[in-house]
């Protein structure tokens, strides 16, 4: 089919190719061979007058023209795709669709094995893909690369829907045996006191209570930093160390290991945590469904 004397099919070429920046990914993406694509990439810049990949180095890049298409391209193709693909009902009997869930090992641990123990009283047959939580979740779901974000409302983007589905607060977690649980911990020694802290890999960016701490205005000493919220109350173990963790997850892990929760000695806020999907996904039954077995693990008393 054309469009202004454009091959329609030459759009999903254009953006394997815009998103890998290799003939040879992209070929092997959409199960071409090197010269198929090669011929596209070549109709494609004879219709856009434009080179769109370009050699620098030993890698290419993209264009200022190609620059602008890449999302638009992407856009068009998965509104197609999400229009073509939604069924008007879903029954997770009888689907093998795969979910891709973006989360934090947080969410791992509290929400999703009841949303997996809901899923097989349902008898759903679904495959469930969790991934870790990246430095762009709006740009993962833009990409295709996630279908639902489980992420803290903090950091959710503005730009596509945004649902809270539960709250949580935040507890000191020290060993059993540091002068921690002897004495006090108010807010002068957890000021003074060594800590644990987890910082998200691969981003700048710091989790929610490090972030809160850091604009109460309080400089602590972090002694241990680790890329895992389950590893945090592993950490304080025969140590005088200091670990902030959320509540649901302290209390876990406190049926695990030799550790105590104290009160946190500063007002910080409830912790929201919420999904996010793709705004032009609102409509896919799939998905419907599947925030719906996020909704209804997080109510109290699920799983």
């Amino acid at each position: 089919m054309r469009y202004k004397k454009l091959d329609l099919n030459l759009l999903v070429a254009l953006d394997a190719l815009l998103e890998e920046r290799n003939i040879t990914r992209a070929s092997t993406r959409l199960h071409l061979s090197q010269s198929a694509m090669s011929n596209a990439l070549a109709r494609l810049r004879e219709y856009f007058e434009d080179d769109l990949l370009v050699q620098v180095g030993r890698t290419m890049a993209l264009t200022p023209k190609a620059e602008v298409l890449q999302q638009a391209v992407h856009d068009v193709l998965l509104r197609i795709d999400t229009s073509i693909a939604a069924q008007p009902e879903f029954d997770c009997t009888q689907s093998d669709r795969e979910f891709k869930i973006s989360a934090s090992d947080y969410s791992m641990l509290v929400l999703v094995p009841r949303m997996l123990t809901l899923a097989g009283a349902q008898g759903s047959r679904v495959r469930i893909h969790l991934t870790p939580q990246m430095h762009s979740p709006a740009r993962a779901l833009e990409l295709g690369e996630t279908d639902l974000l489980l992420i803290p409302k903090a950091f959710c983007s503005s730009e596509h829907p945004t649902q809270i589905i539960w709250t949580d607060d935040f507890v000191c977690v020290v060993w059993n045996g540091s002068r921690h649980v002897r004495e006090t911990l108010d807010f002068d020694h957890y000021a003074a006191a060594g800590h644990v802290i987890m910082q998200p890999p691969g981003t700048p960016n710091l989790a929610f209570e490090a972030w809160f701490v850091q604009r109460y205005g309080l400089s602590r000493r972090v002694d241990v930093t680790t890329y895992s919220f389950a590893a945090l109350p592993a950490l304080v173990v025969g140590t005088e160390l200091v670990a902030t963790v959320h509540r649901r997850l302290a209390e876990q892990m406190a049926r695990a290991f030799p550790v105590t929760l104290l009160p946190l000695p500063l007002p910080m806020p409830p912790f929201e945590q919420a999904m996010q999907w793709h705004k032009y996904r609102v409509s896919d039954p799939g998905l419907t469904w599947l925030r719906k077995l996020a909704v209804d693990a997080a109510a109290p008393g699920a799983g």
